[in-house]
């Protein structure tokens, strides 16, 4: 019963029927329990936790009339969140030049070493010209050094395993096309990247959340809502988990890889942010290294590591599933930029050089926020990860999206948190990029202060428009 297991509740709380109403309706809006799902019978749950029926009725009770579970006679009882449910549209594209500091997206600046790197890319690209441009696996130069980056990180991969595309969430959509079909159940990690979810939902899939915490990842319940939907595909994002930094260990991985060859389910890698560990971390091996039967594709990013303008990413399968790939994307975009292949493979000869930027200054950005919040904002709590780009914050009883909303006036565009969830859930998270500089950010903090204090400064709000979030 895996509600029961994610219910902690305090014995000795009084009434008790009320701390487990609190309890569950915590659950849901924090998407560990989904939406939409049945609920245990009155009976079973008081069997579980060991008390009363009386005591399980009187919380369900509260729980209906807060609009976070609906009964049907002979059916149970499901969840369900209050009516009307509003949460804001996750928007695609747009500008960053509204003169906002820019804390909804997740992306750094370009690192020194891009500069050399298109210089010698101009210099290559002469004698890619004399064809017509068009490599729909990849340049080979690009494939070969991806897949020799896989190798030395303990998985074989020889260069017919790799398909070039243009940037992961390209990468997403082409994996998710190819294997799912409408109404399909796909499971994603709640919260995750808002751009799987809605490749997913473009597709007609039905999407399975599965819980994860800046504590990471029960295998239990993984495992469970992998069998128990009979998912086709599972997203999943191992390392440095975006929002909320959590790392999978390998015995982790282990387990969730042989929960997905028990239920048949295929598992999409996000590993955008595995080159960037800010802090010493246990070797962990890529989710590929538990792959028996062919079951984990994975994807990467030139975006978080180089720099998001290149737009290019990367899908490693077996070599008969990215020949498959690279027809499917005929329809699409036949190919990826050359000269950007060209300065991304020039990129790769100098990443541990990035490697090492990005910690030094990363890190100093995570440093600086996690210090300001804890100075200005102290009844906001997180956890600092020892790696990735963003912290995932949770707030002190004010929503996410309201404070979104009133910090736009304040000069502050932010990401609230049920842009990283399903159904509106995730309410009182905020994920808070660390990507720009240690002075903007404690600016940024100082702004993110006034608008929960005084919300919106009656200033004109910048105009709509719709925007790139990462």
């Amino acid at each position: 019963m895996q509600v029961a297991r994610l219910v902690d509740v305090d014995p000795a709380a009084r009434p008790y029927y009320r701390a487990l109403a609190d309890g569950v309706r915590t659950l849901i809006m924090d998407g560990q329990i989904p939406v939409r799902v049945r609920m245990p019978a009155e009976r079973h749950l008081a069997e579980t936790l060991k008390v009363s029926r009386t005591t399980v009725t009187a919380a369900y009770d509260l729980l209906r009339e807060g609009g976070y579970l609906e009964s049907r006679q002979g059916s149970g009882s499901w969840t369900a969140l209050p009516d009307p449910a509003v949460w804001p549209d996750n928007p695609w594209l747009g500008t960053d030049r509204d003169g906002l500091i820019q804390l909804h997206t997740a992306a750094p600046a370009a690192p020194a070493a891009l500069t050399a790197a298109m210089a010698a890319a101009v210099e290559d690209l002469p004698r890619y010209g004399m064809g017509n441009g068009y490599d729909p696996m990849g340049l080979p130069s690009l494939r070969e050094r991806i897949a020799a980056r896989y190798t030395a990180r303990g998985v074989a991969t020889r260069a017919e395993q790799i398909v070039v595309t243009t940037g992961a969430q390209h990468a997403i959509h082409l994996v998710m096309g190819l294997l799912t079909g409408p109404g399909d159940p796909v499971m994603v990690e709640s919260p995750t990247y808002p751009h799987a979810i809605d490749a997913a939902r473009r597709l007609g899939a039905r999407l399975v959340p599965t819980g994860v915490s800046h504590e990471g990842w029960r295998p239990d319940l993984v495992a469970g809502a992998m069998l128990q939907s009979g998912a086709r595909l599972a997203y999943l994002m191992p390392d440095f988990q975006n929002p909320t930094g959590a790392l999978m260990e390998d015995a982790v991985r282990a387990a969730v890889a042989g929960a997905a060859r028990r239920a048949g389910t295929l598992l999409l890698v996000d590993e955008t942010w595995s080159e960037l560990a800010l802090d010493e971390v246990p070797r962990t091996s890529p989710m590929a290294a538990f792959d028996t039967d062919n079951r984990v594709i994975s994807i990467g990013s030139a975006s978080k590591l180089w720099w998001g303008g290149l737009r290019i990413g990367w899908i490693r399968a077996t070599a008969a599933l990215a020949r498959r790939l690279t027809m499917f994307r005929s329809a699409v975009d036949i190919a990826s930029p050359v000269l950007e292949q060209l300065v991304v493979a020039r990129l790769f000869d100098r990443l541990e050089e990035t490697r090492a930027e990005r910690r030094r200054t990363l890190r100093a950005s995570r440093d600086t926020l996690a210090a300001e919040l804890r100075a200005r904002l102290p009844e906001w709590t997180f956890e600092p990860p020892r790696g990735g780009g963003a912290l995932w914050v949770r707030l002190d009883g004010a929503g996410s999206t309201p404070l979104a909303e009133a910090a736009l006036s304040h000069g502050v565009r932010l990401a609230p948190g049920p842009w990283f969830g399903l159904e509106g859930t995730l309410e009182g998270y905020l994920r808070l990029p660390y990507t720009q500089p240690p002075s903007l950010l404690a600016d940024a903090v100082t702004r993110l202060r006034a608008a929960r204090d005084h919300g919106p400064t009656g200033a004109p709000r910048p105009s709509d428009q719709l925007i790139a979030m990462v």
